[in-house]
């Protein structure tokens, strides 16, 4: 039987973005995220309750500062005590796996949509293909770090802003740069180090 080209986007297949089904879907999710954006400021309940309509799952306590953007947005799924900073774009022609207690800062952008590097078949077949991104528990993402498609962060890491991730990062660890690198192993030392006063 046949694969539609949805089914052929979900499965990691390449497939045809034009397709009217796709199109109707992410019509639909800039539908959502515009209501999401236009909000007022104090109007963090409707907030939710978009988002719930707009993603595929989504746990208690999750804060997106406006304005957010996205594809489809039933491909994004997010753990407890979420807290994304403005400007997130998450392009999501698959699944992007979000844990608990994670936090990304302003202008970050995850990508999961992929294109042939022959240009006929991009641009005169129109093909595309997507591989998934998952992100651990108790990550800290920074601003304008780019995160490319497939890649897996480990929980308790801390990406550096302006990183470009392009391969897996362990968990507990700093990564900075582009691209991404482990910078150095987390240890209790840093927990020892911090204090109210001289917060380093």
């Amino acid at each position: 039987m046949t694969k539609t080209q949805k089914q052929r986007l979900l499965s990691g297949m390449a497939y045809q973005a034009s397709d009217p089904e796709l199109k109707a879907e992410r019509i639909q999710a800039k539908k959502h995220l515009y209501q999401f954006n236009q909000l007022e400021p104090e109007a963090n309940s409707q907030r939710e309750q978009v988002l719930k309509q707009l993603l595929g799952s989504t746990e208690e306590s999750v804060y997106i500062e406006p304005p957010f953007y996205c594809d489809y947005g039933y491909n994004i799924h997010l753990g407890k005590d979420f807290y994304a900073n403005y400007h997130l774009t998450i392009l999501d022609c698959c699944k992007v796996s979000i844990g608990n207690q994670v936090m990304i800062g302003p202008n970050v952008d995850i990508y999961t949509a992929c294109h042939p590097i022959d240009a006929s078949l991009r641009h005169e077949a129109g093909y595309e293909f997507a591989k998934p991104v998952s992100i651990g528990d108790q990550v800290w993402i920074g601003g304008r770090t780019v995160i490319n498609p497939g890649v897996k962060i480990g929980s308790q890491t801390i990406i550096g802003s302006g990183s470009v991730v392009t391969k897996d990062i362990p968990g507990g660890v700093i990564a900075v740069g582009n691209p991404c690198r482990v910078l150095r192993t987390i240890t209790e030392a840093d927990w020892t180090a911090f204090s109210e006063e001289n917060p380093h």
